[in-house]
């Protein structure tokens, strides 16, 4: 036991908790890479959408995506998840019973929670979306268009495979930002690494240590993030690299000419 300041810190427990995990401690690991993963790729998906929707030429359309941005990027992820899940229910319009997938139960808590982080995520999106297509010079969608393409194939052939270069920054900082808004997930029930620390905690009392151990785990996983978002963009810049690389190899070898 350790006596730092007025904190007793109990360095054996912190040790043997960081270093061997119990098992529950991996599994709320595990959820939140697993709610993480699926919200960020349904708020991508329907991101793309509200983007698509924030630039549609029908008024009713754009002012609609425009309002939904604005409500779900405008209030706390923590009041949302309380409306989704206890207002939804308290108001009679849905009390999520657990849903039955195959072998899969996902229990109501857990559906309020993908449903909220994938909403809350697509109003984000939606504007990086926006934001990198008004980026990409007009003049690829109409040379697009020049040679035959229809405006879903220029889309989805000329001006995303440009604009994500431009979204992927922004991308990696929104799963960061998904990964640690999980934490929230513990007030409406769901038992993801936050919500597994409170709990033992709750036994066991060594509050200090246990929230240390979270705050290395969220940390170990936003690292990982980074280092794969850094690797994607190296990967996707590369072309970049060789188009300014060939010219200049060219003029040295027609001055050695």
């Amino acid at each position: 036991m350790l006596h730092i300041g007025g904190i007793n810190f109990d360095l054996d427990f912190f040790l043997r908790y960081l270093l061997t995990p119990p098992k529950s401690i991996w599994e709320g690991l595990w959820v939140t890479i697993e709610v993480s993963l699926l919200a960020q790729i349904a708020g991508v998906m329907l991101g793309l959408l509200v983007g698509l929707a924030r630039l549609s030429k029908i008024t009713v359309i754009r002012l609609g995506a425009a309002l939904y941005s604005w409500a779900w990027r405008g209030t706390p992820v923590l009041v949302q998840l309380l409306i989704v899940y206890t207002g939804v229910a308290a108001a009679g319009i849905y009390r999520y019973p657990d849903l039955v997938i195959g072998p899969l139960v996902v229990p109501g808590a857990l559906q309020a929670a993908l449903i909220t982080l994938t909403l809350n995520e697509a109003a984000y999106m939606g504007e990086i979306f926006r934001a990198a297509i008004q980026a990409i010079d007009r003049g690829q969608t109409d040379a697009a268009r020049a040679i035959g393409m229809r405006p879903w194939g220029a889309l989805r052939w000329v001006i995303l495979p440009q604009a994500a270069r431009i979204i992927l920054p922004p991308l990696g900082n929104e799963f960061t930002l998904m990964i640690k808004g999980t934490s929230l997930l513990s007030v409406i029930g769901v038992r993801e690494l936050f919500g597994t620390v409170q709990n033992i905690n709750s036994a066991t009392f060594r509050t200090f240590e246990l929230f240390l151990i979270a705050a290395i785990w969220y940390l170990a996983l936003t690292t990982v993030l980074s280092i794969g978002q850094r690797f994607l963009e190296i990967r996707l810049s590369r072309h970049e690299r060789t188009a300014a690389t060939v010219p200049a190899n060219r003029s040295l070898l027609s001055r050695r000419v």
